[in-house]
């Protein structure tokens, strides 16, 4: 099983911290399904330092999503120092990790994320100085390089495990690549080879068996899934059991999607008000319908919606219609099925 310092996590399988994607409603959603580790969102240090309102609540940590991992970045020695001292004692997170994998130029302007990729020496100066002020194990999550030419993987690690920190995760492209192309597994597998820390593996995990691949191909102590598991943290669960016993287990029915993601809504609208849960919720669904017959045209009219109740009855009639041709309904004559369109986007 994965441990980073004194926490012991109950499977290998790690949630991403994605940006605009892991709230608590999403990161407990995770957690039920059995994720070992959920990651919260980035926070900037010096949002956090200058303390409103949206950035505290950024740092809320629901004790059912424990163990978690509150992700901080920023470029600054003294203010990412300080940022993590917040963290460490007024926050209820289990670990403290640093990000130098954004590859987001507002980021890598201010010296901060992926920027870090091309310089060993002050990922160990910025990494030692946050561990030694504060009590919560650091980690810290990175690319494998900056571009092709710049790809100082294990040499970043190594820094990374000199200055103390108890886990590095690797996303195997480069701050060049963003999300496009290949993730090199190679070099992660390298990075493992050089290091005594726990290694996680990212990028290219959309399925148990790539899960199962990246373990065996890398020697990785776990596996990180982020796009895999947006609007389908039934791959999640899915991973768990396939890496435990070996069962591959099969897609959720439509109606059970639908559930969770009005789940997911319901809990977005408890952390915000219902206008901004809905306006946030409009991506999450479109991921949750992704591969659904029919799909498409539901997430276009829930594009146009502004309640939650309206959403909702959209969600359900899209359902109903399903079940309906499942079991072999009646096939609805042309003017039945424009109605029932017109019902669900209108």
């Amino acid at each position: 099983m994965l441990r980073i310092g004194d926490i012991q996590m109950k499977n290998r399988v790690v949630l991403a911290p994605m940006a605009g994607v892991c709230n608590p409603a999403f990161r407990l959603i995770a957690k039920e399904f059995g994720t070992g580790l959920v990651c919260a969102e980035m926070v900037s240090d010096k949002a956090i330092l200058h303390g409103n309102k949206r950035t505290m609540e950024m740092l809320f940590v629901d004790e059912r999503e424990k163990p978690l991992s509150l992700q901080i970045v920023g470029g600054d020695r003294e203010s990412l120092v300080e940022a993590a001292k917040v963290v460490d004692k007024q926050t209820n997170a289990d670990i403290i990790d640093i990000n130098m994998g954004c590859p987001v130029p507002k980021v890598t302007k201010c010296d901060a994320g992926a920027r870090w990729l091309l310089d060993p020496n002050k990922i160990y100066e910025m990494v030692s100085s946050v561990v030694d002020a504060v009590d919560k194990p650091v980690t810290v999550k990175m690319r494998i390089g900056w571009d092709d030419e710049h790809v100082y993987a294990v040499e970043n690690a190594q820094a990374v495990e000199r200055a103390g920190g108890k886990a590095v995760s690797v996303h195997g492209r480069t701050r060049e690549q963003q999300y496009t192309g290949k993730a090199n597994w190679d070099i992660i597998r390298d990075v493992k080879n050089n290091v005594n820390i726990p290694v996680i593996g990212n990028g290219d995990v959309f399925s148990p068996e790539d899960a199962q691949r990246m373990l065996d191909t890398t020697g990785v102590d776990g596996v990180m899934i982020g796009r895999g598991a947006l609007g389908n943290p039934w791959m999640l669960y899915r991973t768990i059991q396939y890496l435990q016993n070996g069962e591959l287990l099969g897609d959720p029915a439509p109606r059970e999607k639908m559930e969770v993601a009005i789940l997911h809504l319901d809990r977005l609208i408890a952390l915000k008000n219902e206008a901004v849960a809905v306006r946030e919720m409009r991506k999450h669904l479109a991921w949750y319908l992704k591969g659904l017959p029919g799909g498409a045209r539901v997430k276009d009219a829930i594009m146009e919606e502004t309640g939650r109740d309206r959403m909702v009855t959209i969600l359900e009639t899209y359902i109903s219609s399903l079940e309906n041709e499942a079991e072999g309904a009646p096939t609805p004559s042309a003017s039945e099925n424009h109605a029932i369109a017109e019902e669900i986007v209108h």
